[in-house]
């Protein structure tokens, strides 16, 4: 993994890839993960860094990331699915190929900080729920992820899953099947918790 211990050299190749309002995201993001890692015992350095690269390609026109997923053979599900999606799956391939980062828990917590997926790490759980609450964020419902978040990452996870996929369905949108399998997957360690 290149060393990455210049963090404005690491931010201005991030910044170059995206818009003011996309950049200010990605910064909140980024202390946001810290903060959550700290809280509940993730690695802080491994979760502001994956918050800085979250978005890389977000800002990336889609037929360039079409590209890069056919290249790996990503899922057919995934690319017929929404595009909001790509810029995850592709920047994790991106950020390995042209930055040199090669950890594997920063590539999959890029990789799955907008679906969720069965068995997340806690980094992974940390990364997507910062993306939800960091300070930029507005939206119906966040003052109450952002509270949980503070108790019980899991069940913020969990309830900002389900905003979205009920977000989705509203707007007449597929639901990416990791999502709700995450979801299910949240919900059962929940149910599990209570019984023990």
């Amino acid at each position: 993994m290149r060393e990455w211990s210049n963090r404005e050299e690491l931010l201005a190749q991030v910044r170059a890839q995206m818009h003011d309002k996309r950049y200010d995201h990605t910064l909140g993001v980024a202390e946001s993960a810290r903060q959550l890692a700290i809280r509940y015992g993730a690695d802080p350095d491994k979760a502001q860094l994956a918050g800085y690269l979250h978005d890389y390609c977000k800002c990336w026109p889609v037929d360039k990331m079409f590209e890069i997923l056919v290249r790996h053979d990503m899922p057919t599900e995934l690319l017929e699915g929404e595009k909001e999606l790509w810029h995850a799956f592709a920047g994790a391939i991106v950020i390995q190929s042209d930055l040199g980062i090669t950890d594997p828990e920063i590539l999959q917590a890029v990789r799955y900080h907008t679906t969720g997926r069965v068995g997340m790490t806690l980094l992974e759980k940390v990364v997507c729920v910062a993306d939800y609450i960091e300070p930029n964020r507005n939206f119906p419902g966040v003052e109450e992820i952002r509270a949980l978040a503070q108790e019980d990452l899991d069940a913020a996870l969990a309830l900002a899953l389900g905003g979205t996929m009920q977000f989705l369905i509203e707007k007449k949108k597929t639901v990416f099947p990791l999502t709700l399998l995450a979801y299910n997957d949240l919900i059962s360690l929940k149910r599990e918790n209570r019984r023990v």
